[in-house]
């Protein structure tokens, strides 16, 4: 799991950064919104943790700016706030949760798990993609009703482009998204391409678009 948090309190960020670090989570941390929505832009997260007391400006022009960027990501609130009308627009507006300072890390990590389970129930888990059919539970995929082997790597990268279908995505979105990968020089590596490569000879030579060299579509 990847997560972007903006909050401008750096011991706060930091002991998030490192807490999170103990179980395995891995934080993007920025003490700005400019910078916090930089990332936003370039990197690909699974929640987003906001403080609603940046400086730049209100968290209600920051989750606006967030939901056009990324409509469904999950976004919890930070806050020293806490009246029922705080509460209450908050979870009107475009939060999906809010959690009040001081809190315990352990349950802001279970309100991230939540949340994201809940982003994952909303996805299908069947998709038709030209002729074939992928069943996200079983982990397999079929073509006239006869499965196609698949490595577990192959999977999840068929996977995730179906997942997009008519979207452009770029190399580096699939080693975050696929192979979980996000400090390494993607730019130089060619193991999205040789994968790729492994799935248009065993499904269809057609059903992967390289666009510009560095990004993928199935149309």
């Amino acid at each position: 799991m990847k997560i972007l948090l903006i909050e401008d309190n750096e011991i706060l960020s930091r002991n998030i950064v490192r807490f999170f670090a103990l179980k395995n989570i891995f934080v993007d941390a920025s003490l700005n919104w400019k910078d916090g929505f930089h990332k936003a832009c370039l990197k690909y997260y699974d929640a987003i943790i906001l403080d609603i007391s940046l400086a730049e400006m209100t968290w209600i022009e920051i989750c606006k700016q967030l939901r056009e960027k990324e409509k469904n990501i999950p976004i919890i609130m930070l806050t020293s706030r806490w009246t029922k009308k705080d509460i209450v627009l908050w979870l009107e507006s475009w939060a999906d949760d809010y959690l009040v300072k001081p809190f315990d890390y352990d349950e802001l990590i279970a309100r991230i798990n939540s949340l994201t389970r809940r982003d994952l129930k909303n996805k299908a888990s069947k998709i038709n993609v030209w002729e074939f059919f992928i069943d996200l539970e079983k982990v397999e995929v079929l073509k006239n009703n006869k499965q196609i082997k698949l490595s577990n790597l192959e999977f999840k990268l068929f996977a995730y482009l179906a997942q997009n279908k008519t979207k452009v995505i770029s190399r580096k979105e699939l080693y975050e998204k696929v192979w979980w990968e996000f400090e390494w020089d993607f730019m130089f590596s060619k193991t999205v391409e040789v994968y790729i490569w492994y799935l248009r000879k065993k499904l269809d030579k057609n059903l992967i678009e390289t666009v510009l060299w560095v990004w993928y579509v199935i149309k």
